[in-house]
């Protein structure tokens, strides 16, 4: 599928059934239970490559809430590269320029800014590289029917993503995060208008969508991958 046609039909993907993106909305509002929220993201995965394009159900809630726990151990381990480097990072950048009552002035503050500059765009970039990574982690996960391991056969997700295309990838991910952007300001704003209390309301209300819309895009982006792969 065209870049177009994929955000195309996951734009729409969640307004077929506006009662299952209240009832996602709530779920993931809950502390503990918005574990059965991560578990959905699996299910919409799972239910896009096998070919359906309706939103799943919430039934089997145990399985779910099983499959959350997977997802969010997931994405603890793929944090702590990110955690080490910027924790080294700011250790360096602290034993260079020690945190002391000291006033830099000239070069010395220019260093610092400059080092402070270059360790944020580098700890950003792994982020980016490792979460882009992540994601394609948890939709391997789901396509080997919720197999903790499949989040780590980093050949596997790696071969995908090289199937689909750096750039394509990227591409759209960008465009779910600008179009996340501005579903959540108009958002906002209409819960705003609805005299503040309204944003506990739209605001929940465009997260559900913005999860759903964001995982029906990913999910196939790795179909088209699936079908493009050697055998």
């Amino acid at each position: 599928m065209e870049i177009g046609e994929i955000v195309s039909d996951s734009i729409k993907y969640p307004s077929s059934d506006w009662t299952k993106i209240i009832i996602f909305a709530v779920i993931l509002l809950i502390p503990i239970v918005n574990f059965i929220g991560l578990g959905y993201v699996l299910r919409i995965i799972k239910a896009t490559v096998a070919g359906i394009d309706d939103l799943p159900d919430f039934d089997e809630v145990g399985d779910m809430f099983i499959d959350g726990l997977k997802v969010f151990v997931v994405g603890i381990v793929y944090a702590i590269p990110i955690w080490i480097i910027a924790t080294i990072i700011g250790l360096i950048l602290g034993a260079i320029f020690p945190a002391t009552t000291t006033y830099y002035t000239g070069t010395d503050a220019t260093a610092l800014i400059g080092g402070m500059i270059a360790s944020y765009a580098v700890v950003f970039i792994v982020a980016l590289i490792i979460g882009l990574i992540e994601i394609m982690a948890i939709v391997n996960m789901a396509y080997y029917d919720s197999e903790l391991g499949a989040a780590f056969r980093f050949s596997d997700i790696l071969n995908y993503i090289s199937t689909i295309g750096w750039g394509k990838y990227i591409i759209v991910y960008i465009i779910i995060a600008l179009i996340g952007a501005v579903i959540g300001i108009v958002a906002m704003f209409v819960g705003l208008l609805l005299l503040f209390v309204g944003v506990f309301i739209t605001m929940p209300l465009a997260m559900s969508y913005l999860y759903m819309f964001g995982t029906r895009a990913i999910a196939l982006l790795f179909t088209d991958a699936l079908t493009e792969a050697p055998a």
